[in-house]
């Protein structure tokens, strides 16, 4: 099983290369920053690049300008005050459940720029959105993952007494993408979304085009860290010529929303969002005019947030096991990525002896100033022999010293656990002029159980 490579570019002289454009915040740069953050908050750490968050939202729009919608995942990085730095820079918000709803309500969102889709939906969740929309206050859309789901929802939206509630299909496109298994939604045999014979049945179960739920189009995701474009523009062109259909009996049905999928880390030359958008031109041209969608979306989650994140550790112990290695405070209730997945996260020293270390400009990302780097396996502190966290280029280390895992913003801190006790770490933000502020506390021992 190929691991899921979660880097961006080559690391030449401590700075990310990130692209035409755009060059992220170098290590040399933020490493006192995350020594600082350290000092004060304690570890594990996570630490958030606000200039890195703003540098994503502006590749994506430049990919996709207005009027495509522009939603967040919010699944991918769930801490309100990570995801109100996206409501800042003009995205909207993609939600899977009545939390996540929550949070990005708390972030600012206002209904309006919501999205509630996933395959999780509860009752619960869907009499939330009947309610918003009876209100006068709905969700921008809900996307149905079933026939089953529709005529819950239709059900709902009828004795609440809703004459319309917008509502897109996901659509399941039965493609082969490009990435690691685990993260192929849509692959013919994944659980998510409606397979095209399945899409009339869906319809007709949520009332059909009199109904109480208004059908406005499909919602298409073929899967997350895309190595390529190729599963990704036959499943657009799949959902562009089944909305051309079922459009011809559903007046209003004028909304494909695309998904995300863009890689963080365009490692071997791996598609960059421009890259994607590329292609939508020549898709569009394969309908008829009157037949193409004229509401159009996307909805990153990992590329808008994983680059822009650090998870800051304390060593533990050290080890002699036929070879180096070192146990540190953060693990598989912080990252769980790599034992879900075979994640690769380098990791950097910030100190070695506890003294801080320097970037070397002569080697690629390796810390100077402190000693020989050697192949170092590093381990989390979980009572699991799968937290492994791989192995790594550094220094001597002893007791206290500070690594830092890189491209730790998504699905680190909305996966966490508090398995074996621990309380979650606290979030801090890295402003573009260098200060540090609180994002969200660590948890309390006393709140756990």
């Amino acid at each position: 099983m190929a691991p899921d490579r979660q880097r961006a570019g080559a690391l030449t002289n401590g700075t990310v290369d990130d692209g035409p454009g755009r060059r992220a915040r170098s290590l040399a740069d933020i490493a006192p920053r995350l020594r600082a953050a350290a000092a004060r908050y304690g570890t594990p750490l996570y630490v958030t690049d606000a200039a890195a968050l703003s540098d994503a939202a502006a590749e994506l729009a430049a990919a996709f300008p207005d009027p495509w919608i522009r939603q967040y995942s919010v699944k991918a990085n769930d801490v309100a005050a990570v995801v109100a730095r996206l409501a800042d820079a003009g995205l909207g918000a993609n939600v899977v459940s009545a939390g996540e709803w929550a949070v990005a309500r708390r972030a600012g969102f206002p209904n309006a720029r919501i999205t509630l889709e996933g395959i999780g939906k509860t009752d619960a969740d869907l009499r939330a959105a009947v309610r918003a929309a009876a209100d006068g206050d709905p969700l921008r859309w809900i996307a149905v993952e079933s026939a089953d789901e529709a005529a819950a929802l239709a059900e709902l939206a009828r004795r609440a007494g809703l004459a319309r509630l917008d509502v897109l299909l996901r659509f399941n496109p039965a493609v082969e993408p490009e990435t690691h298994h685990g993260l192929a939604v849509g692959a013919r045999t994944s659980k998510f979304g409606l397979a095209d014979d399945e899409l009339a049945g869906a319809i007709a179960a949520g009332g059909g085009p009199g109904g109480s739920l208004r059908w406005r189009g499909l919602h298409v995701h073929v899967g997350s860290q895309l190595g390529a474009v190729d599963a990704w523009r036959d499943a657009v062109r799949r959902g562009l010529a089944l909305s051309a259909l079922l459009g011809g009996g559903l007046p209003e049905f004028d909304t494909l929303d695309l998904g995300g999928g863009f890689p963080v880390v365009p490692e071997d030359g791996g598609p960059r969002p421009e890259r994607f958008a590329r292609e939508w031109p020549g898709l569009l041209e394969t309908v008829p005019a009157d037949r193409r969608p004229t509401r159009l979306a996307v909805e990153p989650g990992r590329f808008l947030v994983a680059r822009a994140g650090w998870l800051v550790g304390s060593v533990l112990h050290r080890r002699d096991r036929g070879g180096r290695m070192v146990v540190i405070d953060a693990g598989m209730t912080e990252l769980i990525r790599p034992a879900l997945y075979g994640a690769v996260h380098p990791i950097v020293a910030l100190t070695s002896g506890g003294r801080p270390v320097g970037l070397d400009p002569g080697s690629a990302g390796a810390l100077a100033g402190s000693g020989e780097t050697v192949p170092t396996e590093v381990h989390g502190p979980i009572c699991e022999s799968t937290d492994e966290l791989g192995t790594h280029p550094l220094p001597p280390l002893e007791r206290g010293d500070l690594v830092v895992i890189h491209d730790a913003g998504a699905y680190a801190a909305s996966l966490g656990s508090t398995y074996n006790g621990r309380p979650r770490p606290a979030q801090v933000l890295l402003e573009p002029d260098g200060r540090l502020t609180l994002g969200r506390r660590r948890g309390r021992i006393g709140a756990l159980g």
